[in-house]
């Protein structure tokens, strides 16, 4: 990491907030061993016990991508879960993440419910981000994939989802500068009002009370995040997948997507100087699985490759049903940040130092 996240701090040593954040925070509560993996062995009997008489389990939402690949095959093959697989068609998958996931489905005999959404309403939603001027271009895509699971967990009464969330390849967050709550309802609001140019009548909404505080405490629905429990690397998981099912890689995390692909790995460093592989990679050296000399060396290249960007342009702009010249002019227009608009910072950062003091969540930093 640098000073590209505004708010890194070093002390006397030279090492960063995010390094003693993950001293500190983390690693007295990162279990990826036996003691871990009794901890899930307990909470799987009591999501088998509560899954008898049904056709599933427990949820899991499931994009194709190396976290939430491997953890289905964990649940299923050593753990015996029986997971509805969950995914989210916002219009962006790339081919490679709807093989990947069809891969695993049909190499584990599983179900797998795809929920479509509303691509007219997202395509407005997306340009209304790109019309504002911010930095998180990809809240609209990542708030429907949320919101559209938990809704679909309390409507049929789902009490556990299983989460690709984890420590080993993600103990580091993005900035908040860099990419924003997507749960901030003040915000989405705010935004697509001034920027929207249709109600988004069929749109999921979820906001961070309904999915914290609600299902949580009002329903007993709980999200595992089991790979906090199990030795993990991304270089196993990765061999692991491809041996057994033909799962195939990604050029880098999140690329699932094609509109995220386009935005983190041109529009954000680009624009606005802000290369996710910085946080990626700290995650990733901090768990000793990449050199700092490893990851610096791979900064020194684009995330992107300067020969095909002219099509990435072309493919978004058509995608979204406007010209490449107006693309481009959302790519040079003044920069704003998630302050210009109606927020909810103040209550992210209450509830975090509360789930913090509470022993709920553990991060680096927010």
């Amino acid at each position: 990491m640098d000073t590209s996240d505004e708010r890194i701090t070093f002390d006397s040593n030279g090492v960063c907030d995010h390094c003693r954040g993950f001293a500190r925070d983390v690693l007295p509560n990162w279990f990826p061993n036996d003691e871990g993996r009794a901890k899930f062995r307990a909470l799987v009997e009591k999501i088998k016990a509560d899954g008898k008489g049904r056709d599933f389990d427990c949820i899991m939402g499931m994009s194709g991508g190396l976290d939430s690949s491997y953890l289905l095959h964990l649940a299923v093959v050593e753990f015996g879960l029986r997971p509805l697989v969950f995914h989210v068609d916002g219009g962006w998958n790339t081919d490679l993440a709807v093989n990947n996931i069809q891969v695993l489905v049909d190499g584990l005999g599983l179900d797998l419910y795809t929920e479509v959404i509303n691509w007219e309403e997202m395509r407005d939603f997306q340009l209304a981000f790109f019309k504002s001027g911010v930095s998180h271009l990809d809240i609209p895509q990542d708030h429907a994939f949320i919101a559209t699971l938990y809704h679909f967990a309390n409507k049929h009464n789902i009490k556990y989802i299983l989460n690709g969330g984890n420590f080993a390849t993600e103990c580091v967050r993005n900035p908040v500068e860099w990419l924003y709550h997507g749960t901030d309802m003040a915000q989405l609001r705010d935004i697509h009002r001034r920027f929207g140019t249709r109600p988004l009548n069929t749109y999921p909404f979820s906001s961070v009370l309904f999915h914290k505080v609600y299902l949580r405490y009002f329903r007993g629905v709980r999200v595992a995040k089991p790979l906090n429990l199990l030795p993990y690397t991304k270089e196993h998981a990765a061999e692991v997948l491809s041996t057994t099912y033909g799962w195939r890689p990604y050029p880098q995390k999140h690329f699932e997507s094609r509109f995220t692909r386009f935005f983190e790995a041109y529009w954000l460093p680009t624009r606005f100087g802000y290369d996710t592989r910085r946080v990626q990679y700290s995650s990733l050296i901090l768990t000793d699985q990449m050199s700092r000399d490893q990851a610096l060396a791979q900064l020194e290249h684009p995330a992107y490759d300067p020969a095909t960007i002219d099509d990435e342009f072309e493919y978004v702009a058509t995608k979204l049903g406007i010209g490449v010249d107006e693309l481009k002019h959302y790519h040079q227009m003044p920069r704003k940040t998630y302050k210009d608009y109606a927020n909810q910072q103040w209550m992210f950062d209450l509830g975090a130092r509360v789930l913090k003091a509470l022993g709920v969540e553990r991060s680096v930093k927010r």
